[in-house]
């Protein structure tokens, strides 16, 4: 690294100053290893779980087109109105996030042919949480006014106490903090393995999203890409080291980063072949407009951490996408709106298992007998219903043979009387 913090190097190419972006997520790491040491064990535990989740990927390649549903809280954290963005600014970053993560962004007809064999959809979508940590409905969006005027990376946004916000439960949200950064800083990302009280990304107000009033080299939500995918466990391409290793075998061999706009092929002494440096790469520093890329391998290491057992499995159970999950505030309870005495359905009194399911799923309803029958439907993550009927036993098994590998809701009953979960079926 060639900073302490994220920063903005201005150079002379052609005569014109050009805004040279830099990151400091692996700076950041450096810092949180001197001030603990132990985190190093951490940090090996999560590339031996990578290690361990892409081997297998090798042999079945199809647990890689499931489609991974990531929650996202975004704090904005602001002093002046520039600060606090719109919600307009906020949607479309996640409309870029999602475009880039699954290769739908327009701008990847830019390129070159020999790079387009091995770009991937990485199959992981992001919503603005529609569930809070207390079971209520959110926008997603949480507004904090500070008296602070810029923010390093010491985390101080992550806190209340320090002028930010603290974090929502890092094992069903992405935090993804926007405010003030000091110097020219663009954000970093906390590495799989840190510390939960501040895992996430930091992002500058003006290079988050890609309409408002934004940095003009860093205007199309390229900055939020690279960071999640830091927080994601990807590497830069030149692994931080000249002419190093980021741990991906179809990102070619680079010398160091490339900044602005590179132009294709971009050679050096480190490269393996005529191609080049892969500059278009998210995990590169060329500017938004050059960045349109990840690779399959990059794809794989990102889902390993998703994998059972793994640091970011969580993930595969939060509800928090689902707005029909979300209360007026916790209930314990079902209250069934029909005259005295009201029965309540307790929630613990339904069970749905076993999770993941292969074939069988079975529904154990104390409640249910033939005189009491309740409607059982089963949705896949896009709303649509693949399964519909009625349950009139205490123990029904459902054939699941039929659906796809994914993650799928269950809804049991109607209206107020009514028992929503997820599972996942392997």
């Amino acid at each position: 690294m060639k900073a302490l913090t994220v920063i903005i190097l201005f150079t002379l190419f052609a005569g014109v100053a050009q805004a040279q972006r830099v990151c400091g997520s692996e700076t950041y790491k450096h810092q949180l290893l001197q001030a603990n040491p132990s985190l190093q064990n951490s940090f090996d535990a999560v590339e031996l779980q990578i290690a361990k989740a892409t081997k297998k990927f090798a042999a079945r390649d199809t647990t890689l087109n499931e489609v991974i549903n990531i929650p996202v809280v975004i704090h904005v954290i602001y002093k002046t109105a520039a600060q606090n963005i719109t919600d307009a600014q906020i949607n479309s970053q996640l409309t870029a996030l999602n475009n880039d993560f699954a290769n739908l962004n327009a701008d990847k007809a830019k390129r070159p042919g020999v790079f387009s064999a091995v770009a991937a959809d990485v199959r992981i979508k992001f919503c603005l949480a529609q569930v809070d940590p207390q079971g209520k409905k959110t926008t997603g969006i949480v507004r904090k006014s500070t008296t602070v005027d810029l923010f390093s990376a010491d985390d101080a946004m992550k806190s209340s106490l320090r002028g930010g916000n603290n974090p929502w439960d890092n094992k069903k949200y992405l935090n993804i903090w926007v405010c003030a950064l000091t110097g020219r800083s663009l954000g970093y990302a906390t590495p799989p393995g840190t510390n939960a009280g501040i895992d996430g990304v930091v992002i500058a107000f003006d290079v988050f999203g890609t309409v408002g009033s934004l940095r003009a080299s860093f205007n199309k939500g390229r900055t939020a890409t690279h960071e999640v995918g830091h927080w994601m466990g990807l590497k830069h391409l030149w692994g931080d080291t000249d002419c190093g290793d980021d741990g991906i075998d179809d990102t070619p061999r680079q010398k160091t980063y490339n900044f602005g706009t590179p132009v294709f092929p971009t050679v050096t002494t480190c490269s393996p072949n005529a191609n080049g440096d892969m500059f278009m790469n998210y995990m590169d520093f060329s500017d938004d407009a050059a960045m349109n890329m990840f690779t399959n391998d990059q794809k794989k290491r990102m889902r390993a951490l998703f994998a059972t057992g793994n640091i970011r499995n969580s993930f595969l159970s939060s509800f928090a996408c689902d707005s029909n999950l979300a209360q007026a505030g916790p209930i314990p309870t079902v209250v069934v709106p029909v005259a005295a005495p009201v029965p309540v359905v307790k929630v613990n009194q339904i069970k749905v298992y076993p999770n993941p399911v292969q074939n069988n799923l079975m529904i154990d309803n104390k409640n249910v007998n033939a005189s009491n029958p309740q409607i059982i439907q089963i949705f896949n993550t896009v709303g649509v219903k693949v399964y519909t009927g009625s349950l009139t036993k205490e123990n029904s098994n459902i054939n699941l043979s039929q659906l796809t590998a994914g993650i799928y809701i269950v809804k049991i009953g109607e209206n107020s009387n009514q028992f929503t979960t997820k599972f996942i079926k392997q």
